[in-house]
């Protein structure tokens, strides 16, 4: 951060001393209805970007769902050995042997260690809609955990739509989890319900049921969108006691989607709680868009085309007298809460209706172009005339000897 901000977000307070994510893009990122599903070869270099970018374990999938998904899961497995990534596998269940059985036989051919992520509805709405007992759901959570654990896997205990269910629904499947071997349990936000208060209050309510149970589980937070709270839901479950974060590239996921992993490592990064390279961010973001055929949004945060483009005077003039100081930090900071150089990116000024004369001239500099005062200023009141922003064509006409 530049020297000379003051920075009203300091709190004081120390950075959670545990902060792991897992990236849902392979698993909950493709349930979008409008994705278009990675061929095995793109979901291999989305596996590679993610390691890059330091995700500490990716969900490779349901195997339970049929061959072609298990036939993925266990290349991506063997992908993560064979070239000893640093990302760890784990994979989604239903809370059934069934579910569990593929996940077991992939760790077998392939010798790679899975965690099983077991995932069950605890809401009373769920349990109405689905003529279930709370009796049947601690049965399925102590019969398909205790065989998971059985065969070797570790466990990651899932409530679906946690943020709905009663503290004694949560207690009662929680506990029965921990004490059938889970080793982490996650509290899911499935239909985006939660405010940050609430994903807060049920995360400390979880650390509750999780310290009364011996303190052996870690606790995961899995948010969704629909209200568009998901980061910062996110970041207050981080702060109530979670300890890994689940997130997917450009947040797609079912409905509207999941966490923007893309905008939580961006946010970790710059709150002082992790340390990241995120030069590979825009790469990974794009690399997925291609793969599924979610455009990127040219306002998206940071890996947006416009995140740190500017065609305004005002802004432009900032920019361009920063560019003149020779201050690289100053130029990623007059105009910018996010500095671009983090994701590899830089400030950039185009020439609009809304531009200075100084816009033109800098935008030829930027270039290693001249032009005399005639050009510019014809260049300029072409821009003051149009109804958007100039093409590099455009202006590079204005440039061409005339016949």
């Amino acid at each position: 951060m530049h020297p000379l901000i003051y920075d009203w977000n300091r709190t004081g307070d120390e950075p959670p001393p545990t902060v792991m994510l897992n990236d849902e893009t392979l698993r909950d990122g493709l349930q979008s209805p409008s994705v278009r599903c990675p061929s095995i070869e793109q979901k291999l270099a989305i596996l590679h970007l993610m390691n890059r970018l330091g995700i500490d374990t990716a969900d490779l999938g349901l195997p339970g769902a049929g061959p072609q998904v298990v036939r993925d899961v266990e290349r991506l497995a063997r992908e993560i050995a064979s070239h000893k990534l640093t990302v760890k596998a784990n994979c989604a269940a239903r809370t059934v042997i069934a579910d569990i059985t593929p996940i077991v036989e992939i760790v077998q051919r392939t010798g790679v260690p899975i965690e099983c992520c077991t995932f069950i509805g605890s809401s009373p709405l769920r349990q109405y809609a689905e003529d279930w007992t709370i009796d049947q759901l601690l049965r399925l959570t102590e019969d398909a955990i205790g065989f998971a654990v059985r065969e070797g896997l570790s466990v990651m205990y899932v409530t679906e739509d946690t943020t709905r269910a009663d503290p004694e629904t949560l207690r009662r499947l929680y506990s029965t989890a921990i004490r059938a071997g889970a080793s982490r349990v996650c509290v899911a936000d499935t239909v985006g319900h939660a405010t940050p208060a609430g994903a807060a209050a049920v995360v400390r309510f979880v650390v509750g049921v999780v310290d009364a149970c011996g303190g052996r589980a870690g606790i995961d937070w899995h948010g969704h969108r629909d209200r568009d709270f998901a980061v910062i839901n996110t970041l207050a479950a981080l702060e109530a006691g979670a300890t890994r974060l689940h997130g997917a590239a450009l947040g797609i996921g079912e409905r509207v989607g999941n966490t923007p992993m893309d905008m939580l490592l961006v946010n970790l990064v710059l709150m002082g709680y992790i340390e990241r390279d995120l030069s590979a961010l825009v790469e990974y973001c794009e690399a997925v868009s291609a793969a599924t055929g979610v455009p990127i949004p040219a306002n998206y945060p940071v890996v947006g085309r416009d995140a740190f483009r500017t065609a305004t005077g005002v802004h432009a003039a900032a920019v361009i007298k920063a560019f003149r100081k020779h201050d690289r930090e100053l130029v990623d900071a007059v105009y910018s809460g996010v500095p671009a150089g983090m994701v590899g990116r830089e400030q950039e000024v185009d020439v609009g209706p809304m531009s200075g004369r100084s816009n033109v001239m800098f935008w030829l500099e930027k270039r290693g172009l001249k032009a005399s005062d005639e050009v510019i200023d014809r260049i300029f009141a072409k821009a003051k005339a149009s109804d958007a922003v100039l093409t590099e064509a455009e202006i590079l006409s204005f440039l061409s000897p005339e016949p």
